[in-house]
């Protein structure tokens, strides 16, 4: 088996797309803020001290996206001309969908799995005070779509965008 992110002498590289057309690609990621059922009640009725949790964890996500090769040394600095970050208070916690969309030579999947991540640190980040058992859970990307693999779905998850 080779892996594409080292080179001959095992070292780490950077895969060079160059020569890949562009081409309109997407990928899903969700993700799972749990905590306390005092702190779904909080969230619910917007009395957590730090203010909208979830707007702001919805724009990190989106901003977080957009600087996936600033935290990932190997990802590619590619266009990402759309995002969108999905945050919902459910009975156990707060559920997060983040879809990243380009047309570039390279996918999206990290960037989605970024936008979910930042955007559940920061949920933490706003009700820690209140609940510090929170727990991020259950990270993972869902769908994608577009480049040479075309579409993948995650079994079992057929209903995701």
């Amino acid at each position: 088996m080779s892996f594409t992110h080292l080179d001959r002498r095992g070292h780490a590289r950077m895969v060079d797309v160059t020569e890949k057309s562009p081409t309109v690609r997407s990928a899903t990621a969700t993700g799972r803020v749990r905590c306390s059922p005092e702190l779904v009640l909080a969230l619910r009725e917007g009395e957590v001290p730090k203010g909208d949790v979830l707007a702001v964890a919805r724009v990190a996500g989106i901003a977080a996206a957009k600087r996936t090769p600033e935290l990932l040394p190997l990802a590619h600095v590619i266009g990402v001309h759309g995002v969108s970050v999905d945050v919902v208070v459910e009975d156990d916690g707060v559920a997060i969908t983040a879809t990243v969309r380009t047309a570039d030579r390279t996918g999206v999947e990290m960037e989605a799995l970024t936008a979910v991540s930042v955007a559940a640190l920061n949920v933490v980040d706003m009700v820690k005070g209140l609940d510090r058992s929170v727990t991020i859970t259950d990270v993972e990307l869902v769908a994608k779509s577009g480049g040479r693999s075309g579409e993948w779905r995650r079994p079992g998850r057929e209903e995701t965008r």
